[in-house]
């Protein structure tokens, strides 16, 4: 489930230039959506890439926007929200059954876009409002007053599958809580606040809640020894390691061993806090969405993941994939009566993590436990497949 940060920009926060801070701090803090009035969404547009949504409050203000033909298109909105200043946030009185549907209906056949629906739940009735706008809704922003957390649980178990359920937040911990409520949680959060460290915040919640936490295991080296020189592969990432982390790679898919990054300080040599010296080119290492690359495949641009000793992950860019010939060890390990094994550089500087804590490739010994990711499962193509594939 991917989920996003939406943040709230409109006339409510104030002048355009304190919606232009609010903005560009969302901007560079790496929200996904920024929700405005009609007419800012092309100066949003101006202040960076993002997606943009925008208010359309009534069918007079519908209108005029579906006349405007020569309209450009850095000033269509990419999802139009109605809501504000009608039902939705209780400036007119709810409408009878099913309207709710019927306004959004409309909507996307005036303005051909996506279409969403606001709703303040300020009581039972507004719940039940935004559930059955939620039919015809792509996105249904709901955002709670006195009761939060109940309504949210309500929405999230009728309505969780047929739209893209938003939540209104005001903090990152509150946005942590939309995540997690009933397991699930919502889609999205609508953030409004000017607190620019609020904003970075959230936007670390939604990566948090987006990443796996995986089961690493210890697996018991049964064999060391030096081999020829082959292609090995140092991943240079954009991002700065923390000292437990590192990358999963290995010779077979179904057991990937952990790589410390660099990040050791070294009497002979510079640390490199942004590299990992994966091991050889026919090598795996573990991509965010749990399938697997070959390291010869990795260039600038790609995602790989990153994990720590217990298991925690998060994504990094590849800044370059540099290979040279270099000695190598064969590294082999026995995990569940099952045997793994990589090729890894004959070099002080790799290290792998042990049940002694970090250790040099080079002071590898029989009977050590190294860590590992282990699955009992083949791939094809970098994807788990149900099939018998030997691997030796």
């Amino acid at each position: 489930m991917t989920r996003a940060v939406w943040l709230k920009a409109d006339d409510e926060v104030g002048d355009w230039d304190a919606r232009r801070r609010r903005i560009t701090t969302g901007l560079e803090a790496g929200v996904d959506w920024v929700l405005v009035d009609r007419e800012d969404v092309e100066q949003v547009r101006e202040l960076g890439q993002v997606n943009v949504a925008a208010f359309g409050t009534n069918d007079r203000r519908i209108s005029e926007s579906a006349d405007e033909a020569d309209e450009s298109d850095r000033a269509k909105p990419d999802a139009t929200i109605v809501g504000k200043d009608s039902e939705g946030d209780g400036t007119l009185d709810l409408p009878g059954e099913h309207s709710g549907s019927a306004d959004i209906s409309r909507l996307q056949r005036a303005n051909g876009h996506t279409s969403g629906v606001f709703v303040r739940i300020r009581e039972q009735a507004y719940e039940s409002f935004a559930e059955t706008a939620a039919a015809d809704a792509e996105y249904t922003i709901v955002v709670g007053e006195d009761w939060k957390i109940i309504p949210l649980e309500n929405l999230i178990a009728r309505i969780g599958d047929e739209t893209t359920l938003i939540a209104g937040v005001q903090t990152a911990d509150e946005a942590r809580t939309a995540f997690e409520t009933l397991e699930h949680g919502a889609d999205a959060v609508l953030l409004d606040t000017d607190d620019p460290d609020e904003i970075r915040k959230t936007v670390q919640t939604r990566d948090a809640a987006e990443r796996e936490t995986l089961d690493l295991v210890w697996a018991t080296v049964t064999a060391i020894e030096q081999t020829s020189s082959a292609d090995r592969v140092c991943v240079d990432t954009g991002n700065l390691f923390e000292h437990d982390e590192g990358m999963l790679v290995g010779s077979m898919s179904r057991g990937l061993f952990f790589v410390h990054a660099e990040t050791a300080e070294s009497p002979y040599v510079a640390s490199r806090p942004f590299r990992v010296n994966a091991g050889a080119v026919h090598a795996y290492v573990r991509t965010p969405d749990g399938s697997t690359k070959y390291l010869s495949e990795l260039k600038s641009g790609d995602e790989v993941q990153v994990v720590d000793t217990e298991g925690n992950t998060r994504e990094t860019v590849v800044g370059r994939a540099k290979i040279e010939r270099r000695p190598m060890f064969r590294v082999q390990a026995e995990v569940n009566g099952d045997m793994i094994e990589t090729l890894l550089q004959n070099a002080e500087t790799i290290k792998v993590a042990t049940a002694d804590g970090r250790k040099s490739v080079t002071d590898l010994a029989v009977d050590d436990e190294v860590l590992v990711y282990y699955e009992d499962t083949a791939r094809h193509f970098g994807e788990t497949v149900e099939e018998s594939i030997i691997e030796k």
